[in-house]
């Protein structure tokens, strides 16, 4: 069995994301936590949090056993872009593009 959680719409770029969730793939629950309490990355609490959701899904919908918990699977997606202008010099602009991630979790019980 599988529990799932996901969030879209994160103000944040996906390859920063990759850059965490690389580290918790495979792992325990348990251990995934601890890695990314002690990750200086900006996306290591929202990964977190959303992990934290995923073993309450696990928990309380399935009836999983949190101790038994492994990150199946750990993915990221874009999401909208945001698209604003910077002035610069002699009267031209630029763009700049703020990026979005949809993040997904999925853990089962070993």
């Amino acid at each position: 069995m599988q529990a799932k959680a996901h969030a879209n719409n994160v103000r944040i770029s996906p390859r920063k994301v990759k850059l965490v969730i690389d580290l918790i793939r495979g792992k325990q629950v348990g251990e995934a936590i601890a890695i990314l309490r002690h990750t200086p990355k900006s996306a290591s609490p929202v990964v977190e949090k959303l992990l934290n959701s995923a073993i309450a899904n696990a928990e309380h919908n399935y009836q999983m056993d949190v101790n038994k918990l492994v990150v199946e699977q750990v993915y990221v997606n874009q999401g909208p872009t945001l698209k604003r202008f910077r002035p610069r010099a002699m009267g031209r602009a630029s763009r700049i593009n703020k990026r979005t991630s949809h993040i997904s979790i999925v853990v089962s019980e070993k």
